[in-house]
């Protein structure tokens, strides 16, 4: 697949035809072109925190590049001299995760957000005449409504005056600098800032099904630059929601926990809606930079690409129940499904135009690739190559027979694969291989293999009888049904004796720390994305308080050894429908989100939500949760990720095609910022340095070192090894859960600055 050209063509041809091309974008597509994404390497390494950055972003010129790190300070990059300009001393008690530059302020003013809760705004005006080493200015603004850490600030295009703040409690906050400079800290009896614009405080989903309950603890945000009334906001868990500013209501304080406002759409992968697994969350939401597409980048799993479908009906949707019937075997009669049909979620992918088949040659020749990976037993991942290029990347020139072919081919070897959600992939193109041809055997075979996979027994079985009958003489296939009715008879047995234990009094019952680790365990995705039942059954709810006290030797941390923590840690279960799960406000005080009595009696009613269009893989996001994905380019033609194994990814945004795999830091890159204009790229992680990337390599590659070593050259090694990774994630489902509440109560006094290195 490395041969194959992409599909922004030759360079050398763009370059010839620009003088007469009239596009007005013709000189966008050079920025971020294949040629020279291919050839980015490491040209500098800025040096200048003094701990892990936390922050990167570019001024709107791209004359400037702000930073900020663990060390609580803010640098101020040149992008000329690649020097550093500024470097406040923030007066932050925590670790910095967010800064920006505020817009049409002649770069001047600056905002960061932190692990203190708190929002600073400096003016860097205040630096005139003075050296680079007095580095300390009163902050120009300061907001501590906040009660939990700040991940997130957004800005819009063209306004000066107010900066938003998405943080772990719950609020997304509007700062108009313009109302006033400060607030009261948060818990103060004067304190009644009405700055919150979105209170998500019971907005938080366990699937789909499931209504609003707990904190939605805000992890990203981000404002459409083209159209800046739309704003996206992620977090705990698998739902993006895409607001209106406009239809939002007023400005609300913090004394009284409002009910969710109605969001215009909301976002998540088909197969994580139903998921019902609380450490699923998102780590990083984005718009495209025409606003037409947003990007999703979640913990423990991989990124996606969705349409915004704002007006134009593109985008494929689905609502509950649409999960279960892409999965449920329905008889056929003269080649037509006797049930209605589901939403336009996969409906959409499998229109063919009928359009000139210009490529036809080539996707014929990449078929015939994918099922030699098929056949040979080579690995799947350059066979699935092959079928993407052809399936997303030539769609319009395609018949139904090839597509069907192809659908197949990448189904088996997905399934071959077995990378994490690759059987629900599997299903996907099974179910779109049966609407082209209702009597294809190797569409049921290899949905029915699917659903093995995912420990779906009963539903595998009625497509594999169903694929036996298409096929009676296949001995194979009787053996298959064979050992699936041994799986459904051990399941029911399984069953019949938890029911013996189940039925016993739990009252008194303390569960211990290996008990829930255990359940975190089995109830997670068995084989990476199985059953769940089990988790369906228990009496207890997954909500586990935390009373973690530390204290931390030392000058607030600074040199003690990063990842340890002294203290006691004391963890509560509550039972469903435990009256102890009354909610308390950021005060103290019990409370109800409003009208929730009204609410009540009203039947929850699912939302529609939106579907993915493509997904990139590949990459490891476990560790962090502050990991971006951003689009690469002034049209967003290349998708960038960083990774846990101290690399960042680049893949093509139409194919999911791997174009790029660099390495970055000596343990995580977690920042990746394309300049605005040039093909530049700033990264950084876990590193106290940040590196930029330029197009300098001699010669175009897919991996490339950095300061931090050479790469192999194994980039299926280095891929597998992330699968590993994101498989064991349920090991850090419990942990993620703990840490994420004691992070929302215990760390006022600012002293776990080293653990949030590695643990952020």
């Amino acid at each position: 697949m490395e041969n194959f050209p992409f599909h922004d063509g030759s360079i050398y041809d763009m370059l010839d035809t620009r003088h007469t091309d009239t596009r007005p974008d013709v000189n966008h597509s050079l920025q971020m072109h294949s040629s020279l994404v291919r050839r980015l390497s490491q040209e500098r390494e800025l040096e200048g925190h003094q701990g892990c950055v936390n922050a990167i972003s570019w001024n709107s010129k791209g004359s400037l590049l702000i930073s900020g790190s663990d060390d609580t300070h803010i640098n101020v990059w040149s992008y000329s001299s690649r020097k550093l300009l500024h470097s406040i001393e923030t007066g932050h008690s925590a670790n910095i995760f967010c800064t920006k530059f505020v817009p049409e302020t002649s770069d001047e003013l600056v905002v960061s957000g932190a692990g203190d809760a708190e929002v600073r705004l400096f003016n860097l005006s205040r630096f005139s005449g003075r050296g680079l080493d007095d580095n300390a200015i009163t902050p120009s603004a300061l907001y501590q409504c906040h009660t939990g850490r700040v991940k997130k600030l957004a800005v819009e295009v063209g306004n000066p005056h107010v900066v938003w703040s998405a943080s772990e409690d719950g609020t997304l906050r509007q700062h108009d600098f313009r109302q006033g400079s400060s607030c009261p800290p948060a818990g103060s009896s004067h304190q009644e800032c009405r700055n919150i614009l979105l209170d998500l405080r019971c907005g938080a989903k366990r699937s789909l099904a499931d209504p609003p309950k707990q904190t939605l603890s805000l992890k990203s945000c981000d404002i459409s630059s083209t159209r800046p009334h739309l704003l996206l906001v992620g977090g705990s868990d698998a739902f993006a929601r895409l607001y209106d500013r406009r239809m939002l209501p007023p400005l609300t304080s913090c004394q009284k926990r409002m009910s969710p406002p109605p969001c215009v759409n909301y976002f998540c992968p088909l197969h994580l809606s139903e998921h019902g697994r609380s450490s699923l969350h998102l780590t990083h939401v984005t718009f495209s930079p025409n606003g037409e597409e947003v990007l999703l980048s979640y913990s423990g799993e991989h990124v996606y690409l969705m349409d915004v479908n704002h007006a134009g009906g593109r985008a494929m949707r689905y609502t509950v129940g649409d999960a279960s019937k892409i999965m449920s075997f329905t008889p056929t009669l003269n080649g037509l499904e006797l049930q209605p049909p589901i939403h336009d979620f996969l409906q959409t992918n499998i229109r063919v135009r009928g359009e000139v088949a210009t490529g036809l040659g080539k996707c014929r020749m990449l078929v015939e690739i994918a099922r030699n990976s098929l056949e040979e037993g080579k690995h799947p991942y350059y066979g699935i190559e092959a079928c993407n290029e052809v399936l997303e990347g030539h769609l319009s020139g395609i018949g139904p027979m090839l597509r069907h072919e192809c659908l197949c081919i990448r189904a088996a070897l997905l399934l071959k694969r077995k990378w994490k959600n690759d059987a629900q992939m599997a299903i996907r193109d099974c179910y779109n291989a049966r609407r082209i041809d209702s009597s294809s055997f190797r569409a049921h075979l290899y949905m029915s293999e699917a659903l093995e996979q995912l420990c779906k027994y009963k539903e595998a079985l009625d497509f594999a009888i169903a694929a036996q009958c298409l096929d009676p003489s296949n001995s194979v296939m009787a053996e298959k049904v064979e050992n699936i009715k041994k799986h459904i008879a051990a399941e029911k047995n399984n069953k019949a004796n938890d029911g013996g234990s189940r039925s016993e009094p739990r009252t008194g019952r303390v569960l211990s720390l290996s008990d829930i680790i255990y359940r975190s365990e089995a109830n997670s995705d068995a084989s990476q994305d199985g059953p769940r039942s089990e988790r369906e059954d228990s009496d207890y709810d997954e909500e586990v308080e935390v009373d973690f006290h530390t204290s931390v030797p030392g000058d607030e941390g600074r040199d003690v050894e990063a990842n340890f923590l002294h203290g006691s840690l004391n963890v509560r279960i509550h039972r469903r429908g435990d009256s102890a799960r009354e909610t308390v406000d950021a005060n103290g005080s019990s409370g109800s989100p409003s009208s929730s009595s009204q609410n009540d009696r009203i039947p929850y009613q699912p939302e529609t939500v939106i579907d993915m269009k493509q997904r990139y893989v590949g990459h490891c996001n476990v560790g962090t949760d502050i990991k971006q994905a951003s689009f690469l380019g002034q049209r967003g033609d290349y998708i960038a990720s960083g990774s846990d194994d101290g690399r960042w990814f680049i893949w093509e945004k139409q194919t999911g095609r791997l174009i790029k795999m660099l390495l970055g830091d000596e343990a995580v890159v977690n920042c990746v910022q394309c300049h605005p204009f040039d093909c530049v790229v700033a990264t950084s992680g876990i590193d106290n340095t940040i590196k930029i990337w330029t197009p300098s390599a001699s010669v175009p590659t897919i991996v490339s070192g950095g300061a931090a070593g050479p790469d192999t050259a194994d980039v299926l090694e280095a891929m597998e090894s992330n699968q590993k990774k994101l498989s064991r994630n349920r090991e850090h489902s419990l942990s993620y859960e703990l840490l994420e509440r004691f992070h929302m109560h215990e760390f006022s006094e600012g002293s776990l600055r080293p653990f949030e290195c590695a643990q952020s």
